[in-house]
């Protein structure tokens, strides 16, 4: 288990836990959505990180744009700040921008 995973699997179980103590309503909506957008971030970044495994490109491209050698922690950076920059949107549209943006042809020179 990675420390995202990690991340995500303790913020599932604080979600859980004030689910469970019937915890401030408004307060488990907020860490769901921030839950639903890290799992988003994650699994875009996974999934980017398999194909620069085999794409010389992919990983050239991420390395011109700042972020460094091909691993899953500068992956998962350049995942996470551009999903920062999608336009803002309500929280289902955002976490589906997410998971529909093609990072990949982002890191196309």
């Amino acid at each position: 288990m990675d420390d995202y995973q990690k991340e995500i699997a303790d913020l599932e179980a604080q979600v859980e836990q004030m689910v469970e103590e019937e915890g401030d309503a408004k307060t488990i909506a907020e860490l769901s959505m921030q839950l639903d957008i890290l799992k988003a971030i994650y699994a875009r970044a996974t999934d980017l990180h398999a194909r620069g495994l085999k794409d010389e490109g992919l990983r050239y491209g991420l390395r011109i744009q700042g972020y460094g050698d091909w691993t899953l922690d500068n992956v998962y950076a350049f995942v996470y700040e551009r999903s920062v920059e999608l336009e803002p949107r309500a929280h289902s549209a955002f976490v589906g921008g997410i998971r529909s943006t093609d990072f990949a042809l982002m890191l196309n020179p």
